[in-house]
Order: structure tokens, then sequence, then C-alpha cells
């Protein structure tokens, strides 16, 4: 195959002579100071953290943006490497990046890394990562693209706000990677990159610095990342690149291979990492992910994540992960310092996210699962449906038993095989040890009623002292 060939792609729109000195040069490009500027607003909210790089050539990256977004709609793209099969919260900010600026009128692509993944990102790493199947990433990729596009369509059904929005494209890069021979690849790229601006990066510094090093692959990511930004900036008009800070270095190879190649001026806008409370970066190396898909992480456990973030850090993540006005905020806020007890401030934080991530129907199934475990509602119970008590109660056994007529307490028990036989089961029973829809039940041989011990779904909550739950799907009722 021919090698990749590389046309200059010229914007003549962008031509002439702007007027510069109204921009400050802050090394990192801080945001812009104008009142309504789309990048101080989102510098507001704490969302954008660094611009990259300090000046343009021809023009400025608050230009781009804050000129009449209809005329002049901008391409951003920001890439996930499906190193899992699934997205977690980490990955949220910088979802919320591309959901701001295609809300501005601009059209965003998320890109995942089905070709990178294989490489393996060493940017915040102390070791390198383990080396994924082919078949592997390609599982992983397509179940990034599902997760990409439902997050997508949620945002598009749910959080509407009047204006006209721009174009959410998922691509992969594999698309273009597959196509390329290695030898080829190289003569025609690997030209354009210096060994001395690669090995100063810092996350290539600090590996090599490790004990453990790098690898060739590893350090050949950046090399791809920049391509990734060139061959979106040639098919798609991309000109400025969204991830996280620990990104920087890779945003950086990407805009100074594009300037050498096409004289035009590409930016990088970063955001910040969230971390633990421990201070660790929340991912699946850290071992401390919180997943978006459902079969990873239900949407109750999503929903209890937020709820449970202290009362210091719930205003910045209102900013940070939802689109709420910031007056609006403030006034959350206000009612929060007055009754902090109640967290309300986290219960609005907890129903925005959960409902981006899950929709509405998965927002109402967290509030039920609060509800039946928190406040042992009946109500909650009776409605939630089997897939919704396997979330909840993840590690409890379920039971589909036939209801034979004159089923007893001690018969459900022993045939949910939670209690022993003999004596002692059957005093675990008249102890007290024993509920059943959040109801104690004392008298082994009651036998079960619908309504009472059977819920109108079908199904029993049975739990065993404090902590032991079995549930139980109850047939031919």
């Amino acid at each position: 195959m021919a090698a990749p060939i590389f046309r200059s792609f010229s914007w003549g729109r962008w031509s002439g002579t702007l007027n510069l000195s109204v921009f400050l040069p802050l090394g990192l490009r801080k945001a812009h100071s104008g009142p309504q500027g789309l990048l101080a607003a989102q510098k507001a909210r704490g969302l954008f953290k660094d611009f990259f790089p300090e000046t343009g050539t021809k023009i400025e990256l608050p230009e781009l943006f804050d000129r009449g977004t209809a005329s002049f709609p901008q391409t951003i793209y920001c890439g996930f490497d499906p190193t899992a099969d699934s997205l977690h919260v980490g990955h949220l900010l910088a979802l919320l990046g591309l959901f701001h600026l295609q809300r501005a009128g601009h059209n965003v692509i998320a890109l995942v890394g089905g070709a990178t993944a294989r490489l393996g990102d060493p940017s915040g790493r102390t070791k390198e990562r383990e080396a994924l199947e082919t078949e592997r990433v390609r599982a992983n990729a397509r179940a990034l693209r599902l997760g990409l596009e439902a997050l997508a369509a949620n945002h598009q059904q749910l959080f509407t706000d009047g204006r006209s929005w721009g174009s959410f494209t998922v691509l992969d890069n594999s698309a273009w990677y597959q196509k390329q021979h290695l030898v080829d690849f190289l003569a025609a790229v690997g030209g354009h990159f210096r060994m001395g601006t690669l090995l100063s990066r810092q996350s290539v510094q600090l590996r090599l610095k490790s004990a453990e090093g790098m690898s060739l692959a590893e350090f050949f990511y950046q090399v791809l990342q920049a391509y990734d930004f060139y061959y979106l900036f040639q098919r798609y008009g991309c000109r400025v690149q969204l991830g996280g800070s620990d990104q920087l270095g890779n945003i950086m190879s990407g805009y100074e291979f594009i300037n050498k190649l096409t004289g035009e001026d590409v930016f990088g806008i970063t955001v910040p990492l969230i971390t633990s409370t421990t201070g660790a970066k929340l991912g699946k190396s850290a071992g401390n992910a919180v997943w978006l898909n459902r079969d990873k992480t239900s949407p109750f456990e999503l929903y209890q994540f937020f709820v449970r973030q202290p009362d210091d850090s719930v205003e910045r993540y209102l900013k940070l992960f939802t689109f709420l006005p910031l007056p609006e905020i403030d006034h959350i806020m206000q009612l929060h310092v007055k009754e902090p007890e109640r967290r309300g401030a986290q219960k609005r934080l907890a129903a925005e996210v959960t409902k981006l991530v899950h929709g509405r129907e998965g927002l109402d199934s967290a509030k039920r699962c609060t509800q039946a475990l928190y406040h042992s509602s009946i109500d909650a119970l009776e409605v939630m449906s089997d897939q919704e008590l396997k979330e909840l109660f993840k590690e409890a056994p379920f039971s589909e038993l036939f209801l034979d007529p004159g089923t007893s307490v001690l018969d459900t028990c022993r045939k949910a095989n939670a209690i022993p036989d003999g004596p002692r089961g059957y005093r675990m029973i008249t102890e007290g040890g024993v509920s059943i829809n959040h109801r104690q039940v004392t008298n082994p041989e009651s036998v079960l009623v619908v309504g009472q011990h059977i819920l109108k779904n079908g199904l029993s909550l049975l739990k065993i002292g404090k902590r032991n739950f079995y549930i139980i799907k109850w047939l031919q009722l």
C-alpha cells in the first residue's frame, strides 16, 4: 500500500490580519476573558483547565469559538481507548466537555481507539498496561461505541435547551490504521517527529526513570495519537483536541505534527482529572472505577456514588458533571448550607448524572432501589423488576420456587437454603432473625400470604440476620 499522502489543508476564511492584542498569553493558554465567551463559560465551571498552544499564528482559540457559530462551526474530538468494555466516571468530564461544545453549535467527534488500545497509552501510568488480544480489543471497541451512542442519545433527548446543536459522531481509528503498512507508514510519518522532542515529554521521562522502563509500543503511542489528530483535521476539519490533563504531551505532539505539515493552527483543551478521596485517579487500572455500563455498575450504584460525595466536593461536581446554570447551582448550594443533613445538593447531582448515563428509566430505577434499601419501602419493592433486585442485592442468591399450598415461612427459608436444617434454623426464626419484605417474621409455621410475604410482582426479599439477603421469584402464582 502507498504511504500516507500529506496535503495542505487551507481554511481560506481564516486568512487576513487579526488583532491579537486582546488575547493574553499565560503559558498554557487560559480561557478567554470575555464574559460571554464559550471558553470563559467552561473555565468558570472548572471544566476546561488549560489551553494549548500559547498563541496561534493565524487565529486564536477564543476567536475560533466566539465567532458566529452558525456560520463557523468548529469540529472538536476526544479519544477513548477501549481497554475495557465500558466507559467509567473518569471519562465523564471529557464527554461533558464534548457535550457543552455540541450544545454551543459545534460538531464533536468521539474517537474510539480500536487501534491505539493495542499499544497502550503510557500517560499518567507507572507501568505498562497488560496487553489485550485483538478480538478482546475489537469487542471492547464495539461496546464503547454503543455506550457513547447511548450517552449521546440521552443527552439529545433529555437535556435539550432550545438551541441549535452541532453533530455528535463516533469513529474508530482502526478504520484508517488497518489500511496502513508499517514500513510505508514509518517512512511517511516518522521523519516528521524528532526523538529529542518525543523523549522530553513528561509521561515518557517518568517511565524511562522507572525500574520497569518503557516499551517501544508505548513510546510510539504519541505518534499514533498525533496522526489521529492530523487525519481528523484533514478529513473533518477538526482543529481542536480535547483530553484529560494527563494528555497534554500527546496533544502537543499532534499540534507540532499538523503545524509542521500544513502551517495551520490547531489547538488542545484539557479537562481536569477526577480523583478519589485518597487522590488516586479514578479508573480501571487503579481498581476504583465506577462504570457507566449497567452490567458493571447499576444505576443505583452510580446514583449512590454521587449521593455519597462530601460537602466540600458537591458544588464543584455540580459545575463539572451537570448542565445546570451557575445561578441555579448557587441556589442549590444556598439551600444545602441551611440543611446539609438532607444532602439535597448531592441528590440533585446524582439525579442529573444518572439521568444522563442511564436515561429517565435508569434514574427512576435508582430511586426505587434507594427507597427499598434505605427506607424499607414495600411500595418500592413491589414495583421493582427482577433485574433491579439482582442489581440491588448483587451478592444475594436468586431462587425460583413453586408456591405449593400451605407453604410456610420455615419451608421458604429452607428451600432457599437460607437457614440450617434442624432446631438451629427454627430458632433463628423464632428469635427474630428473619424478615420477609422488610417485615420481621417470628412464627416458622406461618403460611405465606400473597400481598404480604409475596409481593405483587411475584417476588419475596428474604433477609437473615442483618446483611444476608435472598431473592425468591415465585412461579405459577
